[in-house]
This record gives structure tokens, sequence and C-alpha cells, in this order.
């Protein structure tokens, strides 16, 4: 049997941006800076939102949502764990998730539309 012996950081929201309002892209790209640099170093990174009180899609798709422009599903997947996530913010996370999917699976397109629009 083999078993693995990954490493662990925990990354707390609220010690990191210094405040219980997860709500700025400032302080999403900050979490991305932490999280990414961990995922990169082998770790298995342990995201907490305890004492985070409001968070916005904003905060999320500059945190989360950009992991995905570097790995895929089944490496965050295999090292990214969320921690004390309210339920009623869960919804948040599968819409920022899913948005991220579509959206880096045909950046291109989207790029496109998006110029074409403009």
């Amino acid at each position: 049997m083999y078993i693995c012996n990954m490493k662990i950081k925990t990354i707390i929201i609220k010690d990191v941006i210094l405040v219980d309002t997860a709500i700025s892209t400032d302080n999403g790209d900050l979490i991305f800076s932490h999280i990414h640099e961990g995922i990169k170093n082998g770790y298995v990174v342990h995201l907490d939102f305890a004492g985070i009180i409001i968070m916005t899609t904003a905060f999320l798709n500059a945190s989360i949502g950009q992991l995905y422009s570097v790995y895929n599903s089944d490496q965050l997947n295999e090292h990214l764990k969320l921690i004390n996530v309210a339920t009623d913010d869960k919804i948040l996370f599968k819409k920022v998730i899913e948005r991220a999917k579509q959206y880096f699976e045909n950046k291109k397109d989207f790029d496109h539309s998006a110029d074409n629009i403009i």
C-alpha cells in the first residue's frame, strides 16, 4: 500500500488580506499568488475561509478562477482544498469555477467574440 506524504500549506484568507470581507480583485490576486506559489512548490493548499463574512465573485474570479489559466481541474482537485466555506457561498464557487473552466478552455474564442463586440 502506498501512502502519500503530501506537504500541506494552509492559507487563512482573513490573515492574509487583513479584513473579514473578501470583495476586491486586488485581495483576490494576492490570494491567487499564495495559492499558485504553494501548488508550484508541491504543497496541497488548504484555503481557509474562516471569519470571512462577505465574499464576491470579483474576489473569487481573481483568487480561484484565475487558477484555471495555469492548472487543469484534476490538478486543482488534487492540490487545492477549500475549508470553512459558508453554505451560501458554495453557489458562488460553483458559478466562478464553471465560468473559469469555460473561459480558459475557449479563451481564444471568448477573446475573439469580445473584440468583435468592441
